[in-house]
């Protein structure tokens, strides 16, 4: 049982899930432990738990805009869809945006996403993680509490929200993952 999750927008955690995405870009949020902008990979397996504060469809690439999604707050309920790993190696420092962009067909993000993301904070390092996702058997429907809501990283499942991970299939092949895993080592090498 998994109890604990990383949060990050509904559509990205979809795309992860659907094989068409495998890497991520953390800096931080607001409510961190170490601090705003302060990210730190705690776990290296979380369930993926689908954010919509922040998440805007214009900043999603056009192919991707059917399947995101905005509220005016997030939903009182939803559904934890699958987990993530971060095998060992696979998150990288950005070196540079150049870097970053090498790997445009990799994500789901469109420019003025990356911009912020880069542009927040300058100081504070970016980071790259391959995420190696899988999809439950049977989601999960959670309901939305005091500990879930916020601008963080983390969040630490309680009680009936904890996730059984013992009935999961790849979202993408070991192959495939492979291939994505030396990419992005090409890009943040440069």
């Amino acid at each position: 049982m998994l109890d604990i999750a990383l949060k990050e927008w509904a559509v990205i955690t979809d795309l992860l899930l659907s094989g068409e995405q495998a890497v991520v870009l953390r800096k931080g949020g607001i409510h961190e432990d170490d601090g705003p902008g302060r990210f730190k990979l705690e776990y290296d397996r979380f369930a993926l738990f689908p954010a919509w504060e922040h998440q805007r469809i214009e900043w999603v690439k056009d192919q991707y805009q059917d399947r995101a999604e905005e509220f005016d707050a997030e939903p009182k309920t939803l559904e934890i869809k699958g987990i993530a790993e971060v095998p060992q190696g696979c998150i990288w420092t950005v070196p540079s945006r150049e870097a970053f962009d090498r790997l445009d067909d990799l994500h789901g993000w469109k420019k003025p996403q990356i911009d912020m993301r880069f542009d927040y904070k300058p100081d504070r390092p970016i980071y790259a993680v391959a995420l190696r996702a899988y999809r439950l058997s049977k989601p999960k429907l959670i309901e939305m509490n005091d500990d879930y809501w916020g601008c963080r990283s983390w969040v630490d499942l309680r009680g009936d929200d904890m996730i059984d991970d013992s009935q999961i299939e790849p979202a993408i092949s070991d192959e495939a993952f492979v291939a994505v895993v030396q990419r992005i080592d090409e890009a943040m090498r440069g």
